[in-house]
């Protein structure tokens, strides 16, 4: 009996010390230190935009001037892909690229680097044009923003009629529900754009079809020969690439592909 009291008694010292002690560390856990004040906040920089004294005849055509500038830099990259030479170029460059195998090299940094300057080199004739008939006039108070865009969109015109054909423009004219222009001039520009835009890229389609076949044909051989040899677990790719990379170099395709993109487009 004594030896069962003094066990039970045992028990209870040690789950009191337990117990104290689990109170302890719950309460050391949940003490959290107190919080540094928080710095004020600095207050934001405020931002104005003024366009100056508008009193002056001179200083509003100054800030539509400014506002026709930043307007036509937001358009850049439409007017850029949708209005010139460039779609047609980098569709090419990038046909070439997967016809080769290289994968990404060239890598698209310089494809779209070379694709901008031969879009300049192309369509050179027709900035400056603009530029002497629109720009300069416009800068110079000779004519209005109205009569600028419509001397600086004719070049433009131009040049994209004489690159699209007359199926596409007349899908668009259907489309559109307009009347059939009795001229090229008549054609607006809602038919025209889209109309460009399909025609440059069924001629990169033809184009990179052309530089496909003699890669598919070295691909067809060298997957032949490796079957015939029982060598299936080698993969085609591998060994059919230094070929292409030759073939391409020893017919220097650059200066071909190059040329011929820019031929295309006289």
């Amino acid at each position: 009996m004594l030896r069962l009291t003094s066990t039970v008694l045992t028990a209870l010292i040690i789950a009191t010390i337990l117990g104290l002690s689990c109170d302890a560390a719950f309460a050391q856990a949940h003490i959290t230190p107190p919080k540094a004040p928080a710095a004020p906040a600095a207050p934001a920089p405020s931002v104005t935009l003024t366009l100056g004294d508008t009193s002056s005849p001179d200083t509003i055509a100054l800030t539509l001037k400014l506002m026709l500038l930043l307007t036509v830099l937001t358009l850049a990259p439409a007017i850029l892909v949708l209005l010139t030479s460039f779609t047609r170029i980098i569709v090419v460059f990038h046909f070439l690229r997967q016809a080769v195998g290289t994968q990404s090299t060239p890598p698209n940094t310089i494809l779209i680097g070379l694709a901008l300057f031969l879009t300049y080199f192309i369509m050179s004739p027709v900035i400056n044009q603009v530029y002497s008939d629109a720009f300069l006039p416009l800068m110079n108070n000779q004519i209005g923003y109205k009569e600028a865009f419509t001397a600086g969109m004719a070049p433009i015109r131009q040049f994209m009629l004489k690159q699209t054909r007359e199926k596409d423009i007349a899908l668009f004219v259907h489309l559109a529900k307009e009347k059939r222009p009795a001229k090229p001039e008549d054609v607006s520009n809602k038919v025209l754009v889209p109309a460009f835009v399909v025609s440059e890229l069924k001629t990169a389609f033809q184009i990179g079809f052309l530089i496909f076949v003699p890669f598919l044909i070295i691909d067809m051989v060298v997957a032949s020969v490796l079957l015939s040899m029982g060598m299936m677990m080698l993969p085609p790719v591998m060994v059919s690439l230094p070929f292409k990379i030759l073939l391409f170099v020893m017919v220097d395709g650059w200066y071909l592909i190059v040329g011929s993109l820019v031929r295309s487009f006289h």
